[in-house]
């Protein structure tokens, strides 16, 4: 199924590599990158838009009990604030892999931080997942990852999905009493036509949403791998996803103009902007990072 419902710009950003949509619903707002242009955006309500440079690339962020945000950058854990002008690295677990990048991340249901990294030239399977929790202690629980992207946790937080963008799966994860996703198996494989699956999060009834990079498109995707909808959107490189609004019925679509040509470009003049969507379905409050 082909949906519809058009896509609606709703900041014309012109992200080189738009990224990390997350609603924040204690001030309704939602927040998002740009990796590569090291720029962090803000949208409010009545469609407000504030924007701050960072000191660094920051690949994910989300939000904290405590205030601010916990973040992955290419340097390792930070804690960011813009508005109070806080852009604290805190450390990295990589520092034996000069080439990695901390990329996309999620908060589970208990509140601890799981975020994947990947070698920045995209050439070594170098990428791992980690899981951060509120006491700031580290874990390693995946590794031999292209291009991580996601994750994304099942509504009662049992499951955890994960792309390997440039190898085109989408996996599956039980996750354990003490919250480590394990038991990898592959949930979807996708073709050449369907692009790269990248940014993804879950609606109220389980069900994933998938960006794809190169494909034009966010799909809907069943817990049981059943493809259910395909939503194209005016741009090639859609990223990531996150739904928002005061009903959690608005699902907001980041995207990326790097790589894009001048022909490209004159075709999808508003690449790198946010979109948004109304697919019909809501989603979940996201948990704060509990540190």
């Amino acid at each position: 199924m082909t949906a519809e419902s058009p896509a609606r710009l709703v900041a014309d950003v012109h992200a080189v590599l738009g990224e990390g949509p997350v609603w924040v619903t204690a001030t309704q707002c939602l927040w998002w990158l740009d990796i590569k242009g090291r720029k962090l955006f803000r949208l409010r309500s009545g469609d407000r838009l504030d924007e701050w440079p960072t000191p660094f690339r920051i690949g994910s962020l989300a939000p904290r009990e405590g205030g601010g945000f916990i973040a992955g950058t290419e340097h390792g854990f930070a804690h960011v604030d813009p508005e109070a002008g806080r852009f604290e690295l805190l450390f990295d677990p990589e520092e034996d892999r000069p080439t990695n990048r901390f990329n996309d991340g999620k908060v589970d249901r208990a509140g601890r931080f799981h975020v994947g990294t990947m070698d920045d030239a995209e050439e070594q399977a170098s990428g791992a997942f980690y899981k951060l929790d509120k006491a700031l202690l580290c874990q390693r629980y995946e590794d031999g990852f292209k291009v991580t992207n996601g994750p994304a946790f099942s509504p009662d937080g049992r499951f955890m999905y994960a792309n390997d963008s440039a190898r085109q799966v989408t996996y599956a994860y039980t996750v354990t009493p003490d919250g480590t996703p394990a038991g990898r198996r592959e949930f979807a494989r996708w073709g050449e036509d369907d692009g790269y699956p990248d940014g993804m999060t879950v609606d109220a009834e389980g069900c994933l949403w998938i960006a794809f990079w190169d494909g034009w498109c966010v799909r809907r995707v069943s817990p049981d791998g059943e493809r259910l909808g395909e939503w194209r959107v005016p741009v090639a490189r859609p990223t990531s996803v996150a739904f928002g609004g005061l009903m959690l019925d608005q699902l907001y679509v980041t995207s990326a103009s790097i790589g894009l040509d001048a022909e490209a470009l004159a075709m999808q003049p508003n690449a790198g902007g946010l979109f948004m969507l109304e697919p019909g379905v809501c989603g979940i409050a996201e948990r704060p990072f509990a540190g």
